[in-house]
């Protein structure tokens, strides 16, 4: 391994932009079971929190930012990982069950995606399985095509 290349531990959080902080926070907390681990104020004024999550999904933070939350709309920043296809059927029945649109579960290049649920903000909040159906080439680079016309699922 080269020696120059620096230590790396994972992700530490995922933070997004939020128009209404409670709204945002309550829906994170409603849908995927996260809990409120920190507040951030500033003038005395709660202006983001820290979500944590009890089984296994990552810390993720919001942050009141208006102009920013309405800007990134429509954007899937991240995909959180769910270690099984039957597990990510579990969590798509939930979120049906909760009356929340998605676009179901789906193949995708290596493993299975949810893709399609969209926060109170419009951000596209994806699920994507850790479990593979098939296995990338070991020492070469795995393309992946997309049509020009529309996106493939497992971006």
């Amino acid at each position: 391994m080269d020696s120059d290349i620096p230590l790396l531990d994972g992700v530490h959080h995922l933070k997004l932009p939020v128009r209404d902080l409670d709204a945002s926070s309550q829906w994170f907390q409603s849908r995927l079971g996260y809990f409120v681990a920190m507040e951030f104020r500033e003038d005395g004024k709660v202006v983001g929190v820290a979500l944590n999550h009890p089984q296994g999904g990552p810390r993720l933070a919001l942050r009141l930012d208006v102009d920013k939350a309405s800007a990134s709309a429509g954007f899937d920043f991240f995909s959180i990982g769910v270690p099984t296809k039957s597990a990510l059927d579990e969590l798509s029945n939930r979120l049906t069950r909760l009356g929340e649109l998605h676009h179901g579960v789906q193949v995708a290049s290596l493993g299975w995606i949810l893709p399609g649920l969209v926060d109170p903000d419009g951000h596209e909040v994806r699920f994507y399985t850790t479990e593979s159906h098939k296995k990338a080439p070991e020492g070469q680079v795995y393309v992946v095509e997309n049509s020009s016309t529309g996106r493939q699922a497992a971006t």
